[in-house]
């Protein structure tokens, strides 16, 4: 057996209504011992079930890397509670706060010093920020992931360091009234939306042979600064993707096959990102990642995706996205509220089966 042969990763439920939000587990044996990493801690609630899940089935109180995908409270909430109650090898997260003299170029505001925009950083991330004090207060160590560095077997894929200082961190640091006014209007509007599903959404059929994602479509600077990993366990490469759009994705591929990684040809697990927006995935992207669509008439499914999805969502994941993956031989399956693991030669639990995603004759329309 490979030394890297044996993982799962474990999705564990987030929220209770219509708001989704990452909780994920990974764990794999080097040798004879175990290693346990967490990515995301979700909320409060779901950072307690991180912790009990790992006592309860992994029989330990140790995790080896704690993992802040990026700083939004729905990914960064919880692991404050893996810190406080669990003993943690490295903690790997961005502090864009401790950057303050590079992106403060950015604004034209004479009147921001280095330090008040550091405070204004660190009050509005406030949950990532928890998480860096109770590092610092248990002496464990943090680190900050860019493109190229490793986390045990796992790549960090994106984002590039230039990247992520020059351009995304001072987007998502500018104007920081007006991003915190735009995101309550989207939360209200969502919120909305998501109640009103059925009447509101206009569904359009969608065959084998068409797909309605969009190339041009965005996400916010937070999101983009997802830190993407990938690990390979003997052949069956997992690929953890957290809130990232098209922009890291690509990045991420191109990055990829510099180092001879062609990952339609190793992915065995993806994560499918941000909940299974529409707004972070396009053909373009799917078909360099995952690989193109099958025929219909041969398809053959290979490969698993993830997506974690508030209980009662009915907006995550979006039904154009399933269909996409689908239609490239991925099974989609979504937490629902349930914890759901993707496993290989790893101890066996008296788990039921889930059910995976169907493919839709109907798809969301974009107006």
């Amino acid at each position: 057996m490979s030394i890297l042969s044996s993982f799962e990763v474990e999705f564990i439920p987030v929220g209770e209504g219509e708001r989704s939000g990452d909780a994920i587990l990974a764990r794999w044996t080097e040798g004879d011992v175990h290693r346990v990493m967490v990515y995301d801690g979700g909320t409060k609630a779901s950072g307690q079930r991180l912790v009990d899940h790992i006592k309860s089935h992994y029989k330990t109180t140790r995790v080896d890397y704690v993992v802040n995908s990026h700083p939004d409270n729905d990914h960064a909430s919880g692991l404050s509670v893996v810190l406080e109650q669990l003993s943690v090898g490295e903690v790997w997260m961005h502090r864009p706060w401790d950057h303050s003299q590079i992106i403060r170029d950015y604004f034209h505001d004479g009147r921001i010093t280095d330090e008040s925009l550091k405070v204004r950083l660190q009050e509005k991330m406030a949950a990532a920020y928890k998480i860096e004090t109770l590092a610092v207060e248990k002496g464990i160590p943090i680190k900050e992931p860019f493109q190229g560095m490793n986390i045990g077997p796992f790549k960090i894929l994106s984002p590039e360091k230039d990247w992520y200082l020059h351009e995304l961190v001072a987007d998502f640091a500018k104007s920081p009234k007006k991003k915190e006014s735009l995101e309550s209007m989207m939360e209200s509007a969502a919120s909305t939306m998501t109640k009103a599903f059925q009447s509101v959404i206009r569904l359009i059929a969608e065959a084998w042979d068409m797909e309605y994602l969009r190339e041009n479509v965005e996400t916010s600077a937070e999101n983009e600064s997802s830190v993407i990993l990938f690990a390979d366990f003997a052949g069956r490469g997992v690929m953890l993707t957290g809130d990232a759009g098209v922009q890291a994705l690509k990045r991420a591929n191109d990055y990829a096959l510099s180092q001879g990684i062609y990952l339609p040809g190793v992915l065995n697990f993806i994560q499918v990102p941000h909940h299974g927006s529409r707004n972070n995935v396009s053909t373009s992207t799917l078909d360099s990642i995952i690989g193109l669509r099958q025929n219909e008439e041969e398809l053959q499914y290979t490969k698993t995706a993830f997506v974690s999805s508030g209980a009662k969502s009915e907006t995550h994941p979006r039904r154009m996205v399933v269909n996409a993956f689908n239609k490239r031989g991925v099974k989609v399956y979504k937490t629902n509220g349930n914890t759901i693991r993707h496993h290989y030669k790893m101890p066996t639990r008296n788990w039921g089966p889930i059910e995976a995603l169907p493919i839709s004759k109907e798809v969301e329309a974009w107006d």
